[in-house]
């Protein structure tokens, strides 16, 4: 039985619930369970990516009990993730039990999947005011939780700010994710210390703090939360992969791979560890390591990653650092096919040019972007700070002095970058100006640009103060 980090399903009663059942389909006894029963252990093996043996389990509940509400809500979902709402409303009447609160929600829900978000909330509001007062917190905890399942959160928050005054763990920790869900990090960090005040040996609650601390970008205690979540237990993916995350965005790149590749043991075969491994490596100048990895995350990854395109854009940052300017271009080349943003693939290939000191085609290639984008701003940064990065430290000032111009007083994005090229000319006036406009309008590019000139830790607000002294002495 692997374990999974639920509660329930990681608990004696279900590991013996499961055994059971196991035992009878193995000998070819008769599967004598409750339809809720065999449900949940359809759901564990659905859990753990065992989907023929979820689906038996579920036609073998739906055999003792056709009209059984559990097995026809697992299908309903089923069908709902595969879009066919129809099939869902099928299945929906074939539940018996009318009255049972599930057929209400599934009701809901199959509005919700076809984006009908206002309707299921007119018919859970209306359904709401024939519950049963003693049902009232229970009916609330439901609806939001749908919600929450769909993404809906501004809804999800609505239906939990109507049961004020409610303590319960469950409660709080919905309302802790809603937050963190709804970018209110803050909120949901208090939320979870309060949780750890009473249950200091939940890892779910130290992982959500450790996320929620990440968000908020405080990457040393996201780690130490992280750290608390492995103690209790070391087999957890989740905080073995935030502690490396944080010590990834601290450019602790050797920790980070040692997480990364603990993480990829207990979760192996998926294009995001191999990437994050491959980037690190990338990062302590491990260049031939770095492309075995990312040629495993190449195969792994697959239209629709989230991941994808990172992966090719590491590969081309490899490629390059190891002179192979031939498989760069290849591996952009690969990206035409893919929905991305192509006008950024031209810049890139620009700066892989210019950094192999192919500088007409790097030009022809910039020339690309900006026509594709329109002058987008946000291309013409890029550009500016490929220049930077491949040392045209004159051609990079005079572009921004010009980048500055175009854009306006209201474009807050690249102060730093202007701030760290005036600083490596020599421009100690002009680099305090643009490094005070760079406090000011972007702290997070700030912290992102400029950190390695100060003190491991410092807050992008004392960047003024400490380097006024630093230039004074």
């Amino acid at each position: 039985m692997e374990r999974t980090g639920d509660d329930y399903f990681d608990s004696e009663e279900f590991k013996n619930l499961l055994e059971d059942y196991e035992e009878a389909v193995n000998t070819g006894q008769s599967v004598l369970m409750d339809a809720d029963d065999l449900t949940d252990i359809a759901d564990y093996y659905h859990f753990i990516g065992e989907f023929e043996l979820a689906d038996e389990a579920i036609e073998r509940a739906l055999s003792l009990n056709s009209g059984a509400t559990s097995p026809l809500v697992y299908k309903i979902r089923e069908a709902l993730d595969e879009e066919s709402v129809e099939e869902a409303e099928a299945l929906l009447e074939q539940i018996l039990d009318k009255n049972d609160p599930e057929y209400a929600y599934m009701q809901a829900e199959i509005l919700i999947a076809q984006n009908k978000i206002e309707e299921a909330d007119r018919f859970l509001r209306d359904h709401f005011m024939a519950v049963d007062p003693d049902e009232y917190q229970d009916f609330v905890l439901d609806v939001a939780n749908i919600y929450i399942d769909y993404g809906v959160h501004d809804k999800a928050y609505e239906w939990l700010m109507r049961s004020p005054g409610n303590n319960s763990a469950e409660f709080k920790e919905m309302m802790g994710r809603v937050m963190f869900c709804l970018g209110n990090f803050k909120d949901s960090q208090r939320i979870f210390n309060e949780l750890l005040d009473k249950n200091p040996y939940s890892a779910t609650y130290w992982n959500a703090l450790a996320n929620a601390q990440f968000m908020d970008e405080d990457y040393g205690e996201s780690i130490t939360s992280s750290e608390y979540a492995i103690a209790i237990d070391p087999t957890d993916a989740e905080s073995l992969l935030t502690k490396a995350n944080g010590l990834y965005r601290l450019n602790n790149y050797e920790e980070a791979l040692k997480y990364y590749q603990r993480y990829e043991e207990l979760m192996p075969g998926n294009d995001f560890s191999e990437l994050q491994q491959g980037v690190c490596l990338l990062y302590l100048g491990k260049f031939k390591e770095s492309l075995e990895h990312l040629k495993k995350a190449e195969k792994l990854t697959y239209d629709g990653s989230p991941y994808q395109m990172q992966v090719y854009q590491e590969l081309v940052f490899t490629y390059s650092a190891l002179r192979m300017l031939d498989k760069a271009m290849a591996c952009i080349d690969k990206t035409t096919e893919i929905d991305c943003d192509h006008n950024e693939m031209e810049v890139l290939r620009g700066h892989v040019l210019l950094e192999n000191e192919k500088v007409k085609e790097a030009e022809q290639a910039f020339k690309k972007a900006i026509a594709g984008s329109d002058s987008s701003p946000r291309i013409l940064l890029r550009i500016i700070v490929s220049l930077y990065d491949n040392k045209f430290l004159d051609a990079t000032y005079a572009m921004f002095r010009m980048f500055f111009k175009i854009v306006g007083k209201d474009y807050n994005d690249g102060y730093s970058y202007l701030a760290l090229c005036c600083w490596d000319l020599g421009k100690s006036d002009e680099f305090m100006k643009y490094l005070h406009e760079a406090v000011e309008r972007n702290p997070q590019e700030a912290r992102i640009v400029l950190a390695g000139l100060f003190p491991e830790g410092m807050e992008p607000a004392d960047y003024v103060r400490y380097m006024t002294e630093r230039l004074k002495s």
